[in-house]
């Protein structure tokens, strides 16, 4: 494939979901500058990373950092913001403290106090949330609802870092506008305390508009912009 078909693959993948975004906001009386839309690009290069920053879209979500890390490095001459948005292992901290500006899955105080001395020792402040668990499922990592508060109480002083709001994945197999109206929920109580923490990371390809009615306002979005994706290989 050419790189010219490629950017025009792109293109369209984004207008149609701008589209979407355009539509999801109409429908509740929001505005597209509420949303900030991060492309997931994850199993695909990096040359996909620069088509997409030429067409406009400088946050880009990664989901692990073996992949990440490599990607950030070739594309840090690009203005990119980069969201690590995969479960996070404490022995990842530091590389992933070197090039994610935004840590989307934070969801316990070792994790914290791990991100906390990493970011110090890198001279960065890095924005993180509250991974919220909105079901059962230990495999896809997040705090238990009960749990969110005193976390985030725990984010908001640790050096180095500045809590974001909270993040979740609508569970499988459950209406995805019930999930995130749960996950709304949960981001009032720490705004309660935390005001500044105005961050709600929810809705990917197939349930942005769900998650648009419910308050979200960064959109993790991969398979509507950069295609069905390849099976990565370790």
């Amino acid at each position: 494939m050419t790189e010219t078909t490629r950017r025009d693959e792109i293109a369209a993948g984004l207008a149609r979901v701008e589209a979407d975004i355009a539509s999801a906001c109409r429908a509740v009386g929001r505005t597209r500058e509420e949303l900030t839309l991060i492309a997931v690009s994850k199993t695909y290069p990096a040359s996909d990373v620069r088509l997409l920053a030429a067409l406009g879209v400088t946050d880009v979500g990664e989901n692990r950092d073996q992949e990440a890390c490599v990607k950030a490095r070739e594309c840090a001459d690009l203005d990119l913001t980069w969201h690590f948005i995969g479960q996070l292992q404490t022995n990842k901290v530091r590389s992933v403290v070197r090039y994610a500006d935004v840590v989307h899955s934070v969801d316990r105080s070792r994790l914290v106090t791990a991100l906390s001395g990493e970011a110090v020792r890198a001279g960065r402040t890095i924005t993180c949330l509250v991974q919220v668990a909105l079901d059962d499922d230990p495999a896809r990592g997040g705090a238990r609802p009960a749990e969110v508060a005193p976390l985030a109480d725990v984010l908001a002083e640790a050096p180095g870092l500045r809590l974001g709001g909270v993040m979740a994945v609508a569970p499988l197999g459950e209406e995805p506008g019930r999930a995130f109206a749960r996950l709304r929920e949960i981001a009032q109580v720490v705004r309660t305390d935390h005001p500044e923490a105005g961050v709600i990371s929810a809705g990917m390809s197939g349930d942005l508009a769900e998650a648009v009615a419910n308050g979200a306002t960064h959109l993790r979005v991969g398979t509507a912009l950069l295609g069905r994706r390849k099976p990565f290989v370790r």
